[in-house]
């Protein structure tokens, strides 16, 4: 069955730059994403509440995102991808988040999910 993809945009003040930091570097993504984050290579593993998920750094673009790809989910196309916009006219910066969820009854609960970490992320950051 394929995945659901989903989109979202979340609006946040702060710089681009530190932002940047909290979505690239294993420490800070421990800060706001997960429990603990570790990574040798291009493999980061994820730990939550004592469980380990793993994923390969896909794409990183300095400033801009990054993408990441569950190793579990190797048989198809999902990824989540965490991208910093700044609009060109308002200099307002946003994170979108780009995900896939197991079927349309799960989109609205994976959102959610994402929202309460980007909210957690705002908290770290001040912002």
């Amino acid at each position: 069955m394929d995945k659901v993809k989903f989109e979202l945009e979340i609006p946040v003040h702060a710089s681009p730059s530190m932002l940047y930091q909290y979505i690239s570097s294993p420490s800070n993504l421990q800060e706001w994403f997960a429990d603990k984050v570790n990574s040798r290579g291009k493999i980061f593993s994820f730990f939550w509440e004592g469980e380990e998920e793993k994923a390969e750094l896909i794409t990183k673009k300095n400033g801009e995102r990054i993408r990441f790809k569950w190793l579990e989910s190797d048989d198809d196309e999902s990824f989540f991808e965490i991208k910093i916009e700044v609009d060109a006219i308002t200099k307002d910066v946003s994170i979108i988040i780009t995900d896939f969820a197991d079927d349309e009854d799960e989109v609205e609960e994976s959102k959610q999910l994402w929202e309460n970490q980007i909210e957690e992320l705002k908290h770290t950051i001040g912002a």
